[in-house]
């Protein structure tokens, strides 16, 4: 397996379970926010540019829904 591969791995896999665990804290939301952007990340550089703009929309939902979150 490639280290782009495993970029991407890593990715989606912290993107996965921060979004299981998301209401036990903001800083899960955060973080999948940003495992969004890597995600985002890793599509484009995959060259399938719709996965990377998927996952960068994803990203700022999830911004807005940490800001928006009771601290």
């Amino acid at each position: 397996m490639s280290g782009h591969n495993l970029f991407g791995l890593f990715a989606v896999s912290v993107m996965v379970v921060c979004d299981a665990l998301e209401r036990r804290g903001r800083g899960f939301i955060r973080a999948f926010a940003g495992s969004c952007v890597l995600a985002s990340t890793y599509g484009f550089l995959q060259g399938a540019w719709p996965f990377g703009i998927l996952e960068a929309v994803w990203s700022l939902v999830a911004v807005y829904r940490w800001r928006i979150s009771a601290p």
